[in-house]
């Protein structure tokens, strides 16, 4: 969002999108394996961040982390990933390592201000992995959702080596050394080529139940 551009105001928020809307977000969007040569810009990634950052977290802790990676330092991944993910890696325009910081209720009063204390809910370390594991998944899909939205293609994978890309970029960072990876995503523009018919998915009546 630029500064001229004002959000939606909360009266307004009950509109249905449009079907084209709902086909990129969802019905048309698919898991991509191969990209065109055209490259994703800073100015896109920051727009991206920039979407992604409104999804809710609990108490809006917002432990995921997000190191977008191009060029020399993306095929740094390369050691650590599985054989089937490396070139649909390697050929992709930007590749994120979706992370959380361990540390991320040290920024609780700054991001839940009304109720500082709420750092102590994390103080242990079974809360701190439940949560920033959790609530770092959810911000990956809200990433994916605005990468859709911004007209990218993604390819979330996880088939890599957690501890070793732990290693080869966070553990020794003065920056990031409490980060620790959750999933990786790839970002482009995807090409069909390598696409599979859509899979079945489950009828409501499988996948889910209403209770009156």
């Amino acid at each position: 969002m630029t500064d001229t551009q004002a959000p939606l105001a909360l009266e307004d928020r009950h509109g249905v999108l449009p079907d084209h809307a709902l086909d990129q977000l969802f019905r048309g969007a698919r898991t991509f394996y191969s990209w065109e040569d055209k490259p994703v810009s800073e100015t896109t990634i920051r727009a991206l961040y920039e979407l992604l950052q409104y999804g809710p977290t609990s108490a809006n802790q917002s432990p995921a982390r997000f190191l977008f990676l191009q060029g020399e330092n993306q095929a740094r991944l390369k050691p650590h990933l599985i054989e089937p993910n490396i070139e649909k890696t390697v050929t992709a325009p930007v590749t994120v390592v979706l992370a959380w910081d361990w540390n991320f209720h040290e920024k609780i009063p700054q991001l839940f201000p009304h109720n500082p204390e709420a750092k102590d809910w994390f103080a242990s370390d079974e809360a701190r992995f439940e949560n920033g594991f959790r609530n770092s998944s959810l911000q990956g899909a809200y990433l994916i959702m605005a990468a859709r939205a911004l007209g990218l293609d993604c390819g979330a994978m996880s088939g890599f080596d957690k501890d070793g890309v732990d290693e080869e970029f966070f553990k020794n960072d003065p920056e990031m050394g409490a980060w620790r990876s959750n999933f990786l995503i790839n970002l482009g523009y995807g090409t069909t080529e390598k696409l599979f018919p859509r899979l079945p998915k489950l009828s409501f009546d499988e996948g889910a139940k209403l209770m009156k």
